[in-house]
Parts: structure tokens; sequence; C-alpha cells
């Protein structure tokens, strides 16, 4: 948020300068001031695109970063003025406000990365559970979770059982490690010596959080062994909000109409680079698994070589993919065709990714609680698209499976929006899938 307010509070001071001390005009009463806003929202966006100001690690990425997005930003408002013809927005205010966000990006970047040092330090994490779920717990961790944290113990259960009134290993070692928050696995939870010295720590200020819980809280999503003991447990936006539904559906309309006209500009572009480097049909087909399990035929720009297109699982590199297939992945311009399933109601903007129905039979039989992603009707983009790398296998399908039912479980416009947000980022910094 202090980003954006100072991309604006620069531009719009710049703007105000520039009428009153070399132009000699009304600065709010122009179209300058409008084109302000516009170059304001370019700033941003470009920001937020390459991961300013929470991804960036070091100053060096930070510094690259945040000249990428100025100088993308700079360009495509001066591109956008050429279009139109009319160049209303000064470059004293263009490539001013270009030099003077650079070190302000950096800064609030560095500012950034020291928040999430103290956050993982603030909460210190004392997890009661199995050696395996402490080392994925940590993996978890290191991979852009919601909130940082820092597990700085393990006690299996044996080892924080009480057995003497006296001796409280669960509560000593809270106070050794200065731990903030105490996670319980299913196991702990059902011993009552462990939950007693549970009880006396959060009168203390400790927090207490089920394996479930600090999953859905820190990481945004659920842990596969909770899966099957949850799944019955929350209400599904789509099904138990009907308000939710229909201003989703509204709003899925709406982006369908616009992706549709944005279909018609793609498509002669498209269809020159099939002519020279992708020979075949312009679209591909294939039969998906939508809301209540009725199938219906997804329709996308081909990326594979013809006759290439297969039911086999597909991976990021996958040798079907034709050099402009690759470039139509890249830029997500393939999916661009979809806005024809969004407006039949086959689809809508977020929910969870539609498959191919021989993979949706066999992960059934696996997973008895797998169909419970077909209550709602699939989405364009989704929170496991924007949380997980791109995959196609069935431990892939297992791993995105844990974001799909954290997203079935908080499902509403707040977190869609959310998601519309990071799948911007993924686009513009070519992460996910």
């Amino acid at each position: 948020m202090l980003l954006y307010l100072c991309t604006a509070s620069v531009v719009f001071a710049l703007g105000k300068v520039h009428a009153r001390y070399i132009g000699g005009y009304d600065y709010t009463g122009s179209f300058r001031f409008a084109w302000s806003f516009a170059y304001v929202g370019l700033l941003c966006l470009a920001a937020y695109g390459v991961g300013l100001p929470d991804l960036a690690r070091t100053w060096k990425v930070a510094l690259v970063s945040a000249l990428v997005a100025i100088g993308a930003a700079a360009l495509g408002i001066s591109a956008l003025q050429l279009l139109v013809g009319s160049a209303q927005l000064p470059r004293f205010v263009v490539f001013g406000a270009a030099l003077a966000l650079v070190p302000i990006y950096l800064a609030l970047s560095v500012v950034s990365a020291g928040g999430r040092a103290r956050e993982e330090e603030r909460d210190r994490v004392v997890l009661v559970g199995r050696p395996d779920e402490a080392s994925s717990l940590r993996d978890e961790l290191a991979h852009e979770p919601e909130q940082g944290a820092a597990i700085v113990a393990t006690l299996g259960v044996e080892e924080a059982r009480s057995l003497e009134v006296r001796v409280k290993p669960l509560v000593e070692s809270v106070i050794r490690e200065r731990a903030t928050v105490i996670v319980l696995d299913r196991d702990a939870q059902a011993d009552e010596s462990i939950v007693a010295q549970a009880a006396t720590l959060h009168e203390h200020g400790v927090r207490i959080r089920t394996l479930t819980l600090f999953y859905d809280e820190w990481l945004g999503k659920l842990p596969i062994a909770e899966l099957e003991r949850v799944s019955l447990m929350f209400d599904i936006g789509e099904i138990h909000q009907a308000r939710y539904g229909r201003v989703k559906r509204m709003v899925d309309v709406m982006v369908g109409v616009v992706g549709l006209l944005a279909l018609v500009v793609v498509t002669p572009v498209v269809l020159v680079g099939n002519l020279i480097a992708n020979r075949g049909s312009l679209l591909y087909r294939q039969a998906r698994v939508g809301r209540n399990g009725r199938l219906f035929e997804i329709v996308k720009f081909r990326t594979m070589r013809a006759g290439g297109e297969g039911s086999d699982w597909t991976d990021e590199h996958d040798p079907r993919v034709t050099p402009f297939g690759r470039w139509l992945r890249r830029t997500h311009l393939d999916e661009l065709a979809q806005a024809l399933n969004i407006l039949r109601g086959d689809l809508s903007i977020v929910g969870p990714r539609p498959e191919q129905p021989r993979y949706v039979e066999e992960l059934v039989q696996k997973i008895p609680f797998y169909d419970l992603r077909h209550r709602v009707r699939p989405g364009l983009t989704g929170w496991a698209q924007v949380k997980y790398a791109y995959g196609g296998s069935e431990s892939d399908a297992m791993e995105k499976l844990q974001y799909e039912f954290f997203y079935l479980r908080h499902q509403s416009l707040s977190l869609d929006l959310r998601i519309l947000g990071r799948t911007v980022r993924s686009v513009i910094g070519r992460r996910g899938r």
C-alpha cells in the first residue's frame, strides 16, 4: 500500500509542479490530470507484476525490478499517448517520476525484506508431531508462504507428553526457544497432557494451532493428511451463499465479453503465426469435467504440433509444443479462446482448474474426496495456479488439491480479486501456468 501511495504522490506532485511553474494551466481541470491516473495505474501494475516490493530478496534484484517496472510503465504511457495521438502527459512528469521512484521502490523493497525477517522471527513455531511433518513444513515455509514463520523445535508426541506433574516438556521447550506458536498434529491433539500444557501456554499469550489451521493461515493450503477429514466441514460460497454465486456469474459475463473482444483482435495474429510456425488447425478442443461432473469441451488456441495433442499429462517442456505454441503459452494467449467457455457458463474466471475425464476417474478412485472440487464451476485461473508451479502428474494433482480445498473453504469475492491480482503477477513475471 505504501508503494502505491508513494507512486501516486510523486506523479501528482510533479503534475502540479509542471502546471503551476512550467505550463501555467489548471492541473485538476485538464486532461493531464486524468492521464496522471493512467500513469499511476501503469506504474503500480508494473511494480506489482515484477514482484515489488515483497518478492525481491536482495537489493540488487530490487534495483533491477524497479528499473524494469518503471521503464515499462514509462514506455507504456508514451506508447498509449502515441496511439491516441495526444501527448497529454508532459515528459517532465513521465521521466521525472521515473527518476524519483527508483530509489523509493528500492527503499520500500529493503523495508519489505526486513519485515519478512522480523515476521519469521516473531512467529517462532514449536511443532508437536512427526519428523516428516516438520520437514514438510520447513520446505513449505521456505517457498513464498502467506505469512513468514520459523520452526524452532519439533517434539514427538512421546517427547511432549507430561508423565509427571512437575515435568512439562512442551512448556520447557516453548520457554527455551522463545516460541510464539504451537502447532499440534492429530495425535498430539488426542493427548490430554499435551493439550493441558498447551492450554497453560495459551493463557500466557502463546498461540495454539492445529496442523490444519496452521497450513490454512500461514501457507494458504490444507495438508494432505487432513483433506478427507475436513472435506465436509466448511461452507462453499457457490453452494451456500446465493448472492456470491450470482455476483460472480455477472462478473464472469462482463469479463467474458471483454475477453471476446480481445479474442477478435488477437485471432488474426495467431492465424499468421500458425501459417508460419505452427501449421494446422487454429483451435484445440478437449473434453473436460465441469461443475457437478458435467462434461464440456474446452477451447484453446492450439500450441502443439498437428496430431500431437493427446490425453497424456503434459509438462512445462513438453516436446510436442511448437516454438510458436510455447510463446502462446508463455504469454497465456492460448487461454484467450476460453472466453467462449466463460460466456457459455462452462468456466468461471476463478475456480479449480478443469481436468480431463480420464484423470478425474483415476483420481476419484485414489482420493475419495477429490470429487468435491467439482461442486463449483472450474476456472480460467485459480488459487492452485498462482500458488503452485506448472505440473501435470498425479503428485502435482494431489499438491494442487490442497490449494483448491483452501479456495473452496474461503471462496469469496475478496479471495477472487486476490487471485486475479496474483494472476497478473504470474503473467507479467512468467510464473505459473
